[in-house]
């Protein structure tokens, strides 16, 4: 859970400043909370991730022209720059490199033949480039109020049925005579 709120620090910064003042001032505390989760990830781990690092450079450069610019339609773009990006990055994953990073990440925890990484990978590849592309939609078809309430609340929840229809999936491929 701790990882969790770790994780959606930023998002609930940015969702509880637009919601005081606008989405300029979120923005500009969205910059903030994801230095200031980089760094604390830094001083505690001594590593950061390159999901943070990317997402820091993505909010930096989008949000700082966000701001300059005053354009929220910057922004809104950053979270479908970075679910592509992660997209293309997993499905490439799956046929540049010896295991794909699906497996990297849960191959600790369960057993699964390689054909079935491979596939759960590009799923999850997929998956992210849907999530890119209905924050396209919701950002240019609904309000501003909208998608921001739909950046925590309906991604989330999207992610959540996703989830639990992999572990459906993933149910008949594991190995339970371990």
């Amino acid at each position: 859970m701790r990882k969790l709120l770790f994780d959606f620090f930023p998002i609930i910064i940015f969702f509880v400043i637009y919601k005081m003042y606008d989405i300029f001032t979120a923005t500009f505390a969205l910059i903030i909370a994801t230095a200031i989760q980089l760094g604390y990830e830094l001083i505690r781990y001594r590593k950061v991730s390159m999901m943070h690092i990317i997402t820091f450079v993505l909010v930096l450069i989008l949000g700082g022209a966000t701001i300059y610019f005053h354009d929220e339609a910057l922004i809104k773009w950053k979270v479908t720059i970075v679910n592509w990006l992660f997209g293309a990055i997993f499905i490439f994953s799956t046929y540049l490199m010896k295991k794909p990073i699906i497996q990297r990440l849960m191959e600790e925890n369960i057993d699964l033949p390689y054909p079935i990484w491979k596939r759960l990978n590009n799923i999850w590849g997929l998956f992210f480039f849907f999530l890119g592309a209905i924050n396209l939609v919701v950002a240019y078809y609904f309000s501003t109020n909208f998608w921001v309430d739909f950046k925590l609340f309906g991604m989330l929840g999207i992610t959540l049925v996703f989830v639990i229809f992999q572990g459906i999936y993933l149910a008949r491929h594991i190995d339970h005579k371990k």
